[in-house]
């Protein structure tokens, strides 16, 4: 150990830690620390100090379950009566224990009826994750530019990118008639492969490279994005995000985002 920083203490503790890591194997050793991190109860972010260094400027989330605290169409299907059919899917999906694209067509397909006096409601009141608001308006105080992508609706993160303050927000079209849901999706379907291809786009008109985007997320529907980012963080994530992303964070708080950046607490005080 070179050299340790103390990044917050407080609610939560943080710290940066600079390692001669020369001759090991970084992959084995992140899943050695995750490991020892599952024991002692402490999340840990491990990066070469190149891409460390490099200053990031674009940060992308995922909507349900990273930014708002649970699955929305979990929440409509209740509404729809079809809630246990649609969240068996649901947790399925996120899995990979079934293809998500499928497994969404199918999942709107039981909403067809649902309508939209029934949804506004819920999009009023969506739950966010504990320190969301606090998270993106640091963010964005302090010059990032902040996307949310989305495998769920455009219906729910329209609404985000107004009320948060989002520069960018994808979502996939639900097609509405008579003020009503037809079960149908508009368009092609934003899966993992599409999230990390909007991820790209906005890439470029930022005019940076992905080792200058920070991507975070919950499932296997974030998992390209998160590994193709310059700093990928698995949130509460299911097992097979955490094998691609550099680090994760159990804490049920979007601040440990924050710290993953080496942002202080004196920082945000400033």
């Amino acid at each position: 150990i070179e050299r340790i920083k103390m990044i917050a203490r407080g609610e939560f503790l943080g710290m940066e830690m600079w390692i001669d890591l020369r001759e090991a194997d970084l992959s084995r050793l992140r899943a050695d620390l995750s490991e020892a991190g599952r024991r002692t109860g402490m999340d840990l972010i491990l990066q070469p100090e190149s891409t460390f260094k490099k200053r990031k400027k674009v940060i992308v989330f995922d909507m349900d379950s990273t930014i708002v605290d649970g699955e929305i169409i979990d929440e409509m299907a209740q509404l729809a009566g079809v809630g246990e059919k649609v969240a068996a899917l649901t947790e399925k999906g996120m899995r990979e224990k079934i293809n998500f694209s499928r497994s969404l067509r199918t999942r709107v397909s039981l909403l067809k009826g649902l309508g939209l006096k029934s949804i506004e409601p819920l999009a009023r009141t969506l739950k966010l994750t504990k320190g969301s608001e606090e998270l993106i308006a640091s963010l964005k105080e302090m010059g990032f530019r902040v996307g949310l992508i989305s495998g769920g609706f455009s219906y729910f993160t329209d609404i985000l990118k107004k009320r948060l303050g989002f520069d960018y927000a994808y979502g996939n079209e639900l097609e509405i008639k008579d003020g009503r849901l037809t079960g149908r999706i508009k368009g092609k379907i934003i899966d993992a492969r599409r999230k990390a291809q909007i991820m790209d786009e906005i890439c470029r008109k930022e005019g940076i490279t992905r080792e200058e985007v920070v991507a975070v997320g919950d499932g296997s529907n974030d998992r390209i994005m998160v590994a193709n980012a310059g700093l990928g963080i698995a949130f509460n994530a299911k097992e097979m995000l955490k094998k691609v992303a550099d680090g994760a964070i159990t804490q049920d708080h979007m601040r440990g985002v924050l710290y993953c950046l080496g942002i202080t607490d004196l920082d945000l005080r400033k």
